[in-house]
């Protein structure tokens, strides 16, 4: 992998093109030291954002990265430490650059490289990541590649291997099926509405993941995944919700109905 190439520095003033701001901030990324690689991620490398859209860059390192080298560059932000985010999504800068929302991730491509092979075996684990109901599977990092455009260095465009399109989806099945059991003996009987709210929203994302999974389809966050699954229906039954022990044991129950006649559908198709 290399990171050489022309350079496109951030000129003072000058309103930038896409182009432009793009090719100066992975140039400015890929000189930090041990960088081998630098993507761009998220809706602007899929075409679907907005105007409002944030960037997503991400920086592949090797061996050793130091925030402190990424603070010293001077954009104005927030700089995690290594690790901050867990042992998968490890850390991330938010910035402002241009006049633009920026996210930077960390990569270890020792990391990426042993879920890689994980993934084409068909294993992953589970990690709690803030802002995300699910939490996420650690083959996230692996599904980023598939997605992402390359800016810097080089980097593979894995599949979905067959194996975890045969293991993830029962996992995750599993995970919504504890997470509903749990509101109907502990939430529902006792009138607690929000618990029981917030459990019917992980239990949808959790089906969510498996029917992505089941697919073969990747999942890198939670923002579309509950319309990408087909499950949006589940806002029908969140927002009847009232602290009645019996309405909301129904509502478990009527939740449990749309996630299996989902799965079902999605797995017959």
């Amino acid at each position: 992998m290399t990171t050489a190439g022309t350079s496109h520095p951030i000129p003072e003033g000058k309103v930038l093109s896409d182009n432009e701001f793009v090719a100066g901030v992975a140039d400015r990324l890929a000189a930090l030291p041990n960088v081998r690689a630098v993507t761009l991620g998220g809706s602007r490398a899929a075409g679907t954002h907005g105007p409002d859209s944030d960037w997503d860059f991400a920086l592949y390192y090797r061996d050793r990265f130091d925030p402190a080298d990424l603070r010293a560059v001077g954009w104005a932000g927030e700089v995690s430490e290594l690790g901050a985010w867990g042992g998968v999504f490890n850390g991330c800068a938010w910035l402002t650059i241009d006049g633009r929302p920026v996210d930077v991730h960390y990569r270890d491509l020792t990391v990426v490289e042993h879920e890689y092979a994980e993934a084409e075996l068909g294993r992953f684990r589970w990690e709690p990541l803030a802002f995300h109901l699910a939490g996420i599977p650690s083959y996230l990092v692996v599904g980023e590649l598939a997605g992402a455009r390359v800016l810097r260095g080089s980097l593979p465009r894995p599949g979905f291997p067959a194996a975890m399109r045969a293991a993830a989806p029962p996992i995750w099945r599993r995970q919504a099926a504890l997470t509903l059991r749990y509101a109907r003996t502990a939430y529902a009987p006792r009138g607690r509405l929000t618990e029981t709210a917030g459990a019917l929203a992980t239990a949808a994302m959790q089906t969510a993941h498996a029917i992505a999974a089941g697919r073969g389809e990747w999942v890198t966050n939670e923002k579309r995944l509950l319309d990408r699954a087909g499950l949006r229906d589940i806002d029908e039954i969140v927002g009847g919700l009232t602290d009645d022990p019996a309405a909301l044991s129904r509502a478990v129950d009527a939740a449990r109905d749309l996630f299996t006649t989902a799965d079902a559908a999605d797995s017959g198709s």
